[in-house]
């Protein structure tokens, strides 16, 4: 019977096999996609169940999920554990398509993997001959007398839940900034033809009358996807009929504060969850 494989052993033989099959899908995506820009942010684990008592995540932007096509750098990853402290992970390494992470649980419990706030580019749209002009190079500029139709940074935001043992209710608390779903139901005791239930928070104030978008991850697929809204509560329910992994997805727009790049914040936050029969 062949020993198992020391934890750090583990990790580089799954860190360097990620890296060679997924680039060759993500090469395959982006040559087909004409080298289009995703626009999603992810951080989704290998496994929802830990393995030798660690987890393994990766952290990207991706139209199809979960194919990594950008990295989500010029962030500062944690982890908020089963007692409320915050860590950060014990390993992070930036490779060109994504950010893979390895923590080890070292307690029963729910952890809260966050990406940390992520300030990003800033756009500019504008009127031009009939069409709209999209751009995020601060050189290219309107022409003299055409007003922007639209300026804003944006500002994402990825999570996920991973539980050692039995789920625990510490890591859901709200950071109370920015855009945020606090789960009702635990993140990690979700089931298919059962009500899962969330609240949108911006700002610590729940977001009324908000979408909420459900993709069901497909892999090289289209991710099929549906959408709720929040009600004057913030409070979103909704049920699946399929097993699988799902990226729940929310934006919202809101004057930025004085001193930021563009006048407006466009908010992006998702969490990654599994939805077992």
């Amino acid at each position: 019977m062949t020993a198992p494989r020391h934890p750090a052993v583990r990790r580089k033989s799954l860190l360097l096999n990620i890296c060679s099959w997924q680039s060759l899908l993500v090469a395959g995506t982006l040559l087909s996609a004409g080298g289009a820009t995703a626009h999603v942010p992810y951080l989704a684990p290998e496994s929802f169940e830990p393995i030798r008592g660690w987890v393994s995540l990766e952290a990207s932007f991706a139209d199809k999920f979960f194919l990594p096509e950008a990295k989500f750098d010029h962030s500062e990853f944690k982890v908020r554990t089963p007692s409320g402290a915050l860590e950060k992970p014990a390993e992070q390494q930036a490779v060109r398509s994504r950010i893979v992470l390895e923590h080890q649980l070292t307690n029963d419990g729910s952890y809260r993997f966050s990406s940390g706030v992520r300030e990003g580019a800033v756009f500019r749209s504008w009127l031009q001959d009939g069409k709209t002009i999209n751009s995020r190079d601060p050189k290219q500029q309107p022409p003299a007398g055409v007003p922007l139709t639209a300026h804003f940074q944006s500002i994402t935001l990825a999570e996920t839940y991973v539980s050692k043992g039995k789920p625990t209710a510490a890591a859901l608390k709200p950071w109370g900034k920015g855009l945020e779903l606090e789960f009702i139901s635990h993140p990690n005791d979700l089931y298919i033809n059962q009500p899962v239930k969330a609240r949108l928070w911006f700002e610590g104030k729940p977001l009324a009358n908000s979408e909420v978008k459900i993709h069901r991850a497909m892999g090289n697929a289209e991710p099929v996807t549906s959408k709720v809204a929040s009600n004057a509560a913030g409070e979103i329910s909704f049920e699946v009929k399929d097993a699988a992994t799902y990226l729940l997805l929310a934006k919202h727009r809101a004057a930025a504060p004085a001193g930021a790049k563009a006048p407006t914040y466009s908010y992006s936050y998702s969490a990654v969850v599994e939805i077992t029969d």
